[in-house]
């Protein structure tokens, strides 16, 4: 590709409402360009990439064995309403009415459809196990589109189901799909974790994450400082924190006054307690698919709240602020809740489970009690819906925990048969009877891989593209477009890279070499090879865009320096 004649308009100026790098560098660097809020084209180097980690995810998966097809874009509402999600979930689903008023939604993902396509057709346990998958566009109606490719509202993914027979071998797909996932991103150069996560909305009994690990992350997820134990922080687990000093000692259970004390630093501060001792309230309001209700939640003084774990608790579709005049109205004193005399439902973290001699809200204002025995209290009140924090103790090897920030770039679940009972899709076992197919599901999000890629890898001056994926391996730069000698040794090395089986642009623009060379660490090429005045004493430079080193190589060397350059592991 010669720069002269190809469509890459960098830019100086950065979106007004880019804050991350990913946004800020695929813009400027003629990668993609805003249509609309969340809607991105991509322009030929953009879709190079795309293209590129969309041949490695395909790779991957044929090679495991899994099949691809495409699916519509444009789904019947009818199938949604088999599974149940239509009104579940949410405004995220874009509904629309054709001229006969027949109802479509744009697929945000496509469980109910791939349901639709085996159901019927794949009718024996002899045609099992099935894996189909497919790299298609979906639509969420974001509320808050932002951070570019990172949250849109169109997007690339990949989208895979299963479809077993028997729950072992939908577990032995997913550990497959779990190994073919960290070798795809292990070749997209990236650095990641597979981490435990929370089903959400997709439903099932078990997922994990695949986080590309970058401070700018939207999600936190928790890593063990020794062995492989992470997961995110919706769904991390602990070992039982111990008391960190010996615990108080009471007389009696009975109220005390603490006029305008309701804050755990505030109570800490006058009983000259640790926190831990303390039983902390948080209050929500859980709702339901038929109802709401006022939900309380009781945990450990120095411990928070894990809302995803807390609705998943009491089987809630979501929890919500509730007002003191909600609570007073139900008979709740705010700041002074106890884990007694409730009429509401209450919820107690497992690491109050046999507490004794603890100081908890009085249920009466300016009062709370000390001594408080929470041992009596029946099994199935406990949860763990305990926020996992920097410094707690790892559930499998003990070490300690800490916090690093990722960004989520492949899901996979095993979904059991919440589609398939929902959505009467069975197949006939061994013995003629009709089950229905146990399910997994894996996604990858491939466009959001592209600016994942930049968050991981980048610099003040641009974009470090990982060799696998960059959109050319090599840009030859030419300093003086008017020096002939210059122009005559570009364009050779140029044909003698492309022979190679290099990817190679020559960037022959009548533009100063300043401004060439800005452009060459804006996109982010792995390797530039400048030739300039230099070329007239036999050398030519190197330069390796990750460091900005450069190296002086003999003229006659330089082929050869990039293709093993290039090829090199």
């Amino acid at each position: 590709m010669r720069l002269s004649q190809a469509f890459v308009p960098t830019t100086k100026e950065a979106p007004k409402d880019a804050a991350l790098p990913s946004h800020i560098y695929l813009v400027r660097g003629g990668f993609i360009n805003q249509v609309a809020s969340g809607i991105y084209n991509f322009l030929p180097f953009g879709k190079r990439v795309l293209d590129k980690i969309r041949a490695i995810i395909k790779e991957e998966l044929d090679n495991a064995g899994a099949q691809e097809v495409q699916l519509g874009f444009v789904t019947p509402c009818e199938l949604w309403e088999e599974s149940g999600r239509f009104k579940k979930y949410g405004k995220e689903l874009l509904r629309f009415k054709d001229r006969k008023e027949n109802c479509f939604v744009l697929g945000p993902t496509h469980e109910e459809m791939m349901v639709a396509l085996v159901r019927g057709r794949v009718n024996s346990y002899k045609q099992l196990p099935l894996n189909l998958y497919q790299i298609n566009l979906k639509f969420r109606d974001e509320a808050r589109p932002r951070f570019g490719l990172l949250r849109g509202r169109e997007f690339l993914m990949k989208d895979g189901y299963s479809f077993h027979a028997t729950y072992e071998d939908m577990e032995r797909e997913y550990r497959l799909m779990e190994e073919t996932y960290k070798r795809i991103f292990t070749r997209l150069g990236l650095e990641f974790r597979a981490v435990e996560a929370d089903v959400g909305a997709i439903g099932g009994s078990a997922s994990k994450e695949f986080m590309v690990l970058a401070q700018s992350g939207e999600d936190t997820i928790v890593l063990c400082s020794e062995c492989e134990y992470a997961a995110n922080v919706e769904a991390a687990k602990r070992k039982m924190p111990q008391p960190p000093t010996e615990a108080p000692e009471f007389s009696n259970f009975e109220p005390f006054y603490t006029p305008n004390l309701k804050s755990i630093e505030e109570l800490s501060d006058f009983f000259k307690v640790h926190p831990y001792f303390f039983v902390k309230a948080v209050a929500k309001k859980a709702v339901f698919d038929e109802n709401e209700e006022i939900v309380l939640f009781f945990l450990r003084g120095n411990d928070e709240l894990q809302e995803v774990k807390a609705k998943n608790a009491i089987g809630a579709d979501e929890l919500v602020d509730v007002t003191d005049e909600e609570l007073e109205k139900a008979g709740i004193v705010p700041g002074f809740i106890a884990p007694y005399e409730q009429e509401c439902r209450i919820v107690l973290d497992d690491a109050l489970k046999g507490a004794k001699g603890v100081i908890c809200g009085g249920n009466k204002k300016d009062y709370h009690l000390i001594g408080a025995d929470l041992s009596h209290f029946d099994e199935a009140l406990f949860a763990d819906i305990a926020a996992v924090k920097e410094g707690d103790l790892c559930p499998e090897c003990g070490a300690i925990l800490k916090l690093s920030k990722g960004i989520e770039v492949g899901h996979i679940f095993q979904l059991g048969t919440r589609y398939s009972e929902a959505m009467n899709a069975t197949f006939l076992d061994k013995e003629g009877k009709a089950k229905p197919f146990v399910m997994g599901t894996y996604g990858i999000g491939v466009s959001r891989l592209v600016a994942a890629a930049i968050e991981q890898n980048h610099d003040e001056f641009g974009c470090i593209w990982p060799k696998e994926i960059a959109p050319y391996h090599v840009t030859i730069i030419v300093s003086n477009t008017k020096d002939e000698v210059q122009v005559a040794f570009a364009n050779k090395l140029y044909e003698d890279l492309k022979e190679a089986g290099i990817e190679v642009v020559l960037d022959d623009r009548s533009e100063r070499f300043g401004f060439k060379m800005k452009d060459f660490e804006l996109i982010g090429y792995p390797y530039g090879v400048i030739v300039g005045k230099n070329l007239s004493e036999g050398k030519v430079q190197l330069v390796k865009r990750k460091s900005r080193q450069k190296i002086d190589i003999a003229k006659e060397d330089i082929l050869k320096a990039v293709i093993e350059a290039v090829n090199q592991k």
